[in-house]
């Protein structure tokens, strides 16, 4: 009773495990497409690197500055400083820098503004009272969210022409401004880390 017991669980084993291998190998012809079947080649192109160097930070770099990318796209960073431009603003910025990142193009230069306050409703003052001052024909706007959390909003909108932009964007408490040639300032806005 036990050997055949034993011969049936063999068979089983034969049966399920290498006589359907056998049977589809059999029938199997590789690399051949079934009728009407189209094979599609899907490419994917590489962001754009830049063709020049990012300048350094100065050596007393702020953790604000020191995250501020050295590349973004075939943007790099070719300027930064400490500016006063907002020191008008209802509340003052904690610091404050002016960007430049360029693609080795003058005209394709995009100017960033960028400040941080200690409170985010004073940063979120700041980014409303900017985006209110803009008239132009809008390109973009939306929520910034991190981990799925809403942490701030952005506009972009034509500046002055149809040729050039102004993008503001907040995220806690810094607030953005990024100016230029209109498509510069849509894809740096639109891949900007921060």
């Amino acid at each position: 009773m036990v050997v055949v017991a034993a011969v049936i669980v063999i068979i089983a084993l034969v049966t399920a495990f290498i006589a359907p291998g056998w049977a589809l190998k059999k029938n199997a012809e590789p690399n051949v497409a079934a009728p009407g079947d189209a094979q599609t080649q899907t490419t994917q192109t590489a962001d754009p690197t830049p063709t020049i160097s990012a300048s350094t930070l100065p050596n007393d770099a702020t953790e604000l500055l020191k995250a501020m990318p050295d590349t973004v796209l075939n943007f790099a960073r070719t300027g930064a400083g400490a500016t006063t431009t907002w020191s008008n603003a209802k509340v003052k910025p904690v610091e404050e820098y002016t960007l430049t990142y360029s693609t080795g193009d003058a005209a394709n230069d995009v100017t960033i503004i960028a400040a941080q306050w200690s409170k985010a409703d004073d940063a979120k003052t700041q980014y409303e009272d900017l985006t209110g001052a803009l008239t132009g024909k809008e390109l973009a706007s939306g929520n910034i969210k991190v981990s799925g959390s809403n942490t701030g909003a952005y506009v972009t909108k034509e500046d002055g022409s149809s040729d050039k932009a102004i993008s503001v964007w907040r995220n806690d408490t810094v607030v953005f401004q990024a100016t230029g040639a209109k498509q510069a300032v849509q894809d740096l806005t639109k891949h900007f880390p921060l």
